[in-house]
């Protein structure tokens, strides 16, 4: 093979206009880039030893990748000057973004407050003996490395708003007095949870009860709720053609159902989350007690992939068809489906939903995340990456990368395809040990005791916000059922807020304030003494108090 030298970069030639001949060519040689074997036998064979300017233009400008321009033999008959305009004219053609794009990850890491405090409590015990609590600024004492990392850590610093909206409710939890809430956004989302407080439990399992009944594995014995009598006619079908148009409204009728429930809880966790976390969690808490995850895990344990290219259509039935020009005569020609599409956006929108809901459930709790490795979960999310979408594959690998670290090491040695996966597409943090489970990580945790501590704070704070709304359902349910007024009451009376408001002991404020007792809030003891009081102490100027007769002991008769 003759030897062949690879072209100069656009950059190298626009740097050797302003430079010295001798240190421009030695920087030249340096930043030769290497080719394959097979590119430049192939080059060789084609040219046939004749190579012209327009040729080395073109496999310049056809190459994706600056870096590995395909070379091209040498032409001595081109001037320095011609040469260098149309390499320069060739690398302009190739957009450096995208290049650099290509060699950067996707993501941006990101780093949570409390991981840089563990990381300055550690290293302050190692070289200085002591930490200090709630200082992320005091570095005296600690190497410059560490320094160095300190400040790598803050770039990164990534504070959420659940966390701000947690930090704003401790305070308001220990300081009741001081620390208040003044103003509460008036949002749709708001509303929505206000007015649906006392019955959010009982719309959560009548949604999931629909979803359960509307996967695929359902068996028909097992369904309490009947969701196809909208879709089954009164008269079962007589002909081939209407039984086959049955099979497919039943089908599509269970879809529409996947579809709406998994839109539904998506976006009812999305804006609550955006408007309190708290309110979020109250859902995410009462999802995973109706056995949500559970649900969502058996809707893809069976065969995802031939799910998503179900094609359970008709289209001369389809809109807008069905309403415009002439309707043809239904045959069993036309439940033929033209494959203009490999799959069905109506299952693959509601996939890419269950999966993004269990992502949220499971985001940051060791409980849940325990649970999916209960359940073995982790085969049945890698049947999921069958499917080739970017985004249901990005969800399915983030459940996985929540349990790697539970998983042990014999699956991370026999999933090495998932695990390159992960790194390649999932956001990582700076010091993030998803991959191995050290023992801090991986020792027992009392479930029990997290999630009744996330308990305890929801409902706090629903008791200090909708107290109100509370005591007024409370009083319903003792209208409707007295025998268990008592308990309601304690239940409802177990946080009594109001009493932490201070009272207005002044006696002129009091006076000039414009909240004037009715008649109805003064006691019955003193309207039916008031008229004597009045004509003793008032209007009898005359008669003079006898001191005597108020020093004398008077009998009390108990009855």
């Amino acid at each position: 093979m003759p030897p062949i030298l690879p072209p100069l970069a656009g950059a190298e030639c626009l740097e050797m206009q302003g430079q010295t001949e001798g240190g421009s060519s030695a920087r030249r040689a340096k930043r030769q880039s290497f080719t394959k074997q097979s590119a430049l036998d192939s080059d060789v064979a084609s040219d046939d030893g004749s190579t012209n300017s327009n040729n080395i233009s073109n496999n310049t400008s056809n190459d994706e990748d600056a870096s590995t321009i395909a070379p091209s033999t040498p032409v001595p008959s081109l001037s320095s000057a011609e040469s260098t305009l149309s390499l320069a004219s060739d690398a302009s053609s190739v957009d450096p973004a995208s290049t650099l794009l290509m060699k950067e990850l996707p993501w941006v890491p990101k780093v949570r407050q409390k991981d840089l405090e563990t990381f300055l409590e550690h290293t302050r015990k190692k070289f200085v003996g002591f930490s200090i609590k709630d200082d992320l600024t005091t570095l005296i004492g600690l190497p410059k490395p560490i320094h160095e990392s300190i400040k790598i850590l803050k770039q990164h610093l990534y504070i959420p708003l659940s966390e701000v909206q947690i930090k704003i409710e401790d305070d308001i939890v220990k300081y009741p007095l001081s620390k208040k809430e003044t103003n509460v956004p008036d949002t749709a989302a708001e509303r929505l949870y206000r007015a649906t407080l006392m019955q959010i439990p009982q719309f959560l399992i009548a949604l999931l009860k629909l979803l359960l009944t509307s996967t695929p594995t359902a068996k028909p014995k097992t369904e309490s709720i009947n969701i196809l009598c909208d879709v089954i006619p009164e008269e079962m079908p007589c002909s081939m053609v209407q039984t086959m148009k049955l099979g497919f409204d039943i089908n599509r009728h269970k879809e529409m159902i996947v579809k709406a429930v998994s839109a539904i809880l998506l976006l009812l966790l999305k804006h609550l989350k955006v408007n309190h976390i708290y309110q979020f969690e109250y859902i995410c808490q009462n999802l995973v007690f109706s056995n949500c995850i559970t649900v969502i895990l058996k809707f893809f344990n069976h065969n995802i992939l031939s799910h998503i290219q179900a094609k359970n259509t008709i289209p001369p039935l389809d809109f807008p068809t069905c309403v415009i020009g002439p309707q043809p005569e239904l045959t069993a020609d036309l439940f033929d489906v033209p494959e203009t599409e490999n799959y069905c956006w109506r299952n693959m929108f509601s996939s890419i939903n269950l999966l993004r809901i269990l992502n949220k459930l499971t985001k940051g709790k060791h409980a849940r995340t325990m649970v999916l490795v209960a359940v073995k979960s982790a085969p049945i999310l890698r049947k999921t990456l069958r499917v080739k979408q970017a985004m249901m594959q990005l969800y399915a690998l983030k459940l996985l990368k929540l349990q790697t670290r539970y998983l042990g090491r014999q699956w991370r040695k026999s999933n090495m395809m998932a695990i390159s996966a992960i790194y390649q597409r999932v956001r990582h943090r700076l010091n993030d040990d998803w991959a191995y489970g050290n023992e801090q990580e991986t020792q027992t945790w009392d479930f029990q005791t997290e999630e009744r501590a996330l308990r305890n704070k929801i409902d706090l704070f629903n008791q200090r916000r909708y107290h109100r709304i509370a005591a007024a359902h409370a009083n319903n349910n003792n209208t409707n059922n007295p025998a268990n007024a008592s308990t309601q009451n304690a239940s409802a009376n177990e946080f009594d807020f109001d009493s932490f408001t201070p009272l207005n002991n002044d006696l002129l404020t009091a006076l000039s304030s414009n909240n004037n007792l009715g008649d109805q809030d003064l006691p019955e003891a003193f309207k039916r003494h008031y008229e004597e009081w009045l004509n003793d102490e008032v209007f009898n100027v005359e008669q003079q108090t006898d001191w005597d007769a108020l020093l004398q002991p008077k009998s009390i008769v108990i009855y």
